[in-house]
């Protein structure tokens, strides 16, 4: 068409204005559909922190509260539960596998979480990912613990490391279970998930630790030294949570009826995916605030565009004059300075994405051993195409100010003499 070959030739006549204004949306398309892309795999990332798990079980609470400090140990449990209730619960002819959890004790600002190995062999994360051993294994000794990665890389520590394990979450000198130290026997690949912020340890060497100790300090005139405590009973008392896996998805219901009525004890049973979009619910807020932010760089970009244009169009009038001279009517100047704009937009949006997939290349990897979360490259998604296409209309929509402007002029007006 001879308006668009007109158009692209008068952008190319002012090439500087135009590759800036194209860079400009770019940058700002690139922000928008990467924002868009993190927000969702940042979601689905937080979403899949635990898979394969039916019910969470743990003393009454609220299901967010138990989520949260029994899967992103954050806070700390408001009670207990028996170890004759968790044992009850596993026993239960419809629970195919659980795996306790016991948390209250820290090591130089990381949870210490005491479990079982059924831990490593059941705790699935990303839909179907297993925990994997990097470096040693799991624990064969009574004084063997397993570092999560991010604990390793901040620390140091290497196989055979020693550490000392602190009561409750201040890690202070008197705190301490000095006369009990671990050995690190095995280092987790990095998750992504509150996993690589733990140091696992067994529920025996839980019981060992306090054995000697009472309301959170040593009972005096009390010592069991390591060995000695190797052969006592180190059955636990009490745990903080479990993670219980299901024969069925049917029995999962009357099964958390079960626990939720438990006769011996108050008990609390959550269903993790429910739990989990409670507490996205929640901490929501902040990935709509980007989107916000990043839509407001979006229409910075299309006033850059805006104001190109209408900064052009004043030293142009004389060139829309000598237009309409040769027999082009005002809706070809429309359509001159609409295709113009829309050049611009859609060269901005290509431009955007070529410039997002080339990032997307290089942080990938990063961003899924850093942060356990995997950005997928591929076309965009339905969504993304919504706002890409809102995108181009709106591009349009800015050109149709110049537009218009142009579309009024005179040619008396772009041959007149203004003094």
């Amino acid at each position: 068409m001879p308006i668009v070959s007109l158009a692209f030739k008068s952008l190319l006549n002012r090439r500087f204005t135009a590759a800036l204004t194209v860079m400009s949306i770019a940058l700002s398309v690139a922000l928008l559909v990467g924002v868009e892309r993190l927000r969702t795999e940042a979601r689905a990332s937080f979403a899949n922190t635990l898979s394969g798990t039916d019910l969470i079980v743990g003393a009454r609470s609220g299901a967010v509260q138990l989520l949260l400090y029994s899967v992103f140990r954050i806070g700390d449990a408001t009670n207990n539960m028996s170890w004759q209730s968790y044992q009850d619960i596993a026993r239960h002819p419809k629970v195919a596998w659980s795996v306790p959890l016991s948390l209250g004790d820290s090591h130089r600002g990381f949870r210490v979480l005491g479990t079982s190995q059924a831990y490593f062999e059941r705790y699935q994360y990303a839909r179907d990912r297993r925990l994997v051993l990097a470096e040693g294994g799991p624990f064969s000794d009574l004084y063997d613990a397993v570092l999560g990665a991010e604990v390793a890389t901040e620390l140091g520590y290497r196989i055979g490391d020693p550490i000392v394990v602190a009561h409750g979450a201040s890690d202070v000198s008197f705190a301490r279970h000095e006369d009990k130290p671990f050995r690190v026997s095995g280092i987790l690949a990095r998750t992504g998930t509150p996993v690589d912020r733990t140091v696992h340890v067994s529920l025996e060497a839980i019981e060992a630790i306090h054995i000697d100790w009472q309301s959170g300090a040593p009972l005096p005139g009390l010592s069991v030294s390591a060995e000695q405590a190797r052969k006592m009973d180190l059955t636990p008392k009490a745990i903080t949570a479990a993670l219980v896996g299901l024969k069925s998805k049917v029995a999962t219901f009357s099964v958390q009826r079960y626990v939720n009525e438990y006769p011996e004890e108050p008990l609390s049973a959550i269903l993790p995916g429910v739990a989990l979009s409670q507490l996205w619910g929640l901490i929501g807020v902040a990935e709509n605030a980007l989107l916000v932010v990043s839509a407001f760089v979006v229409v910075v970009g299309l006033f850059g565009m805006l104001t190109a244009l209408l900064t052009s169009l004043n030293e142009r009038r004389r060139e829309m004059a000598i237009l309409r001279s040769v027999g082009a009517r005002p809706g070809h100047v429309f359509a001159l300075i609409m295709g113009e704009a829309g050049f611009l937009t859609l060269i901005g949006i290509a431009l955007g994405l070529g410039l997002l997939y080339l990032l997307l290349l290089f942080a990938q990897p990063l961003m899924e051993s850093m942060y356990g979360i995997f950005i997928a490259i591929g076309s965009p998604s339905s969504y993304e195409l919504l706002l890409l296409g809102a995108l181009v209309i709106a591009g349009f929509v800015v050109g149709s100010i110049p537009a218009y402007r142009a579309y009024r002029y005179s040619l008396a007006d772009g041959l007149s003499i203004r003094i």
